[in-house]
């Protein structure tokens, strides 16, 4: 595997100097560099606009234990009964405990949550989870949130945001990151942005897969970049498919929220029998892994591409209210929800592995730090307790931020050194050929292969046909978003399949119809490649 994806020579490349270069604008990073002091000189990179991330797409909420009968222990338990024996105690209790002063801050910055009329945050309840305590903001809570939060940082002059820009390789020189070769799209040239310090803040992989509800930016590029700089990637196997995405011609990729059924949906399959009471206890408020592989057995079973959700027994009103996005993007296809079953099935959602990191963001390279669905801390173990997921980039993307302001501001950050005479020199000029025929065939082998139920044989043939995969661009030139997108993409299947072939038993979100017992003897422990 080459360290660098495209040619350059430091002496040449045009550069620009910062305290903190964040790459990405989904809610951990934005809030990482809110949080900075501002005296400190920061740039946001995102791949395309500030306005696309998987945040932004986040329907249902943030946990957070605020209710007379919750505490922040009741919360510790449900994530680590969610996360299936792997969890980090250490740091699921940093975020128990320190989700309610951010959410304080979210309000203080002008976040609009749902109150109730004695103006206290409304809670709400989605899966695995034994209490209310999801604040919300009708089913657009991460839009309201990012929104809010990137109105204020365009007001911060100590901020500069580098849109449509693609994070391509952190640079390092002894194990030290000293900044980031990143591509702007518009100029169509290369930068280097000099930096004491690095936060990626990139996001997931899900367009791994062909159905999805991330947007098309999430291939893994910070997970990548960080696997070619010598960084260690952790529980890569781990991949959260939402139960209920919209099955329509025209949309596979909206997500229909977990709150629904915290609101009393059910789930029908296409004879109209209700399932989930026979697969689990909780029934559709089950954990996700459970929900997703339930629909998956009624599928097979009945034959069906689609199983229903079905929220009609509720107030019409309330319903519309409580769902207005769900409401009106259904509505558009033809499904009132107030009235009508809405066909779903799962899709690929979250990654609940990504570069390993400390409770404060650190990795194994001094001066790069990870956070949010990029980074594992281990908090989310084998699979996401619903709702977490913001909460995490919040609370690490500030304790980021905590320990970067104080680096720099009592001057013990080391300043970026330019070193001498650093370039890269790929042996091949050759580009690589039919890229998004190859993205598209990947797409296709891991949502066949590598998907919600797996087995030793098609975990061996997905990954010859990535190695072949590989083979076929090796030593070529990468020259566009897409051939970085794919090699990426590539790196990050490889990663997937190699440590659900080394998990030989069924965890969580990971199942093995060949290994179907969760095995705590031997496989009791994280995945580390």
């Amino acid at each position: 595997m080459d360290r660098y994806l495209v040619n350059f020579d430091i002496n040449d490349i045009p550069k620009e100097q910062y305290d903190v270069v964040v790459i990405g604008s989904g809610i951990a990073g934005v809030y990482t560099a809110l949080q900075m002091d501002s005296s400190i000189k920061v740039a946001v990179v995102t791949k395309e606009t500030v306005e696309i991330s998987n945040s932004v797409l986040a329907q249902g909420g943030i946990a957070v234990p605020l209710g007379r009968d919750d505490s922040p222990e009741c919360h510790f338990r449900d994530t680590v009964y969610a996360g299936a024996g792997l969890c980090d105690e250490e740091t699921v209790r940093i975020l128990v405990n320190e989700a309610a002063e951010n959410i304080e801050i979210l309000c203080r910055y002008g976040v609009n949550f749902d109150r109730g009329e004695d103006q206290q945050l409304l809670l709400s309840r989605e899966g695995a989870h034994s209490k209310n305590r999801i604040v919300h903001t009708g089913d657009s809570t991460g839009k309201e949130v990012c929104d809010t939060l990137i109105k204020i940082l365009l007001k911060h002059d100590n901020v500069r945001i580098f849109e449509r820009t693609f994070a391509i390789d952190i640079v390092t020189e002894a194990k030290k990151c000293i900044g980031l070769i990143a591509y702007e799209e518009d100029s169509k040239s290369f930068k280097l942005f000099l930096a004491g310090a690095v936060v990626c803040a990139a996001g997931g992989y899900g367009q791994l897969y062909n159905y999805t509800t991330n947007p098309q930016v999430t291939t893994g590029d910070g997970v990548a970049l960080a696997y070619r700089a010598g960084c260690r990637v952790m529980n890569p196997e781990f991949v959260q498919f939402h139960p209920t995405v919209l099955y329509h011609p025209e949309d596979r990729s909206f997500l229909i929220t977990e709150a629904v059924r915290g609101e009393g949906a059910i789930l029908l399959n296409i004879r109209g029998e209700r399932f989930m009471p026979a697969y689990h206890p909780m029934a559709e408020l089950a954990p996700r892994d459970v929900v997703s592989r339930a629909i998956f057995q009624e599928l097979q079973k009945t034959g069906s591409t689609y199983v229903y959700l079905d929220i009609s027994h509720k107030d019409p009103e309330y319903v519309k209210n409580r769902f207005p996005t769900i409401y009106k993007t259904c509505l558009r296809y033809g499904i009132d929800i107030t009235k009508d079953r809405i066909p779903v099935a799962p899709a690929a959602h979250y990654s609940m592995g990504g570069i390993k990191t400390d409770e404060w963001g650190r990795t194994g390279i001094e001066g790069f730090y990870a956070c949010g669905e990029a980074a594992c801390n281990g908090i989310h173990g084998a699979n996401r307790l619903a709702s977490n997921s913001l909460l995490e980039g919040l609370v690490f993307g500030r304790r980021i931020a905590t320990e970067l302001t104080g680096q720099i501001l009592n001057r013990t950050l080391k300043e970026a050194r330019i070193p001498d005479n650093l370039c890269h020199i790929r042996k091949s000029n050759e580009p690589v050929k039919n890229a998004g025929a190859l993205k598209s065939r990947l797409r296709t082998l891991m949502t066949e292969k590598v998907g919600i139920i797996r087995n030793g044989e098609n975990l061996q043939e997905a990954l010859n046909q990535v190695l072949e995969m590989k083979a076929e661009i090796e030593g070529k030139a990468y020259t566009t978003v897409e051939h970085w997108e794919l090699v990426n993409m590539l790196t990050l299947s490889e990663l997937v399949i190699r440590a659900a072939l080394m998990r030989r038993e069924s965890r969580g979100a990971h199942y093995r119809s060949d290994y179907p017992q969760t095995d705590d003897v031997n496989f009791r422990k994280n995945t580390v490649l």
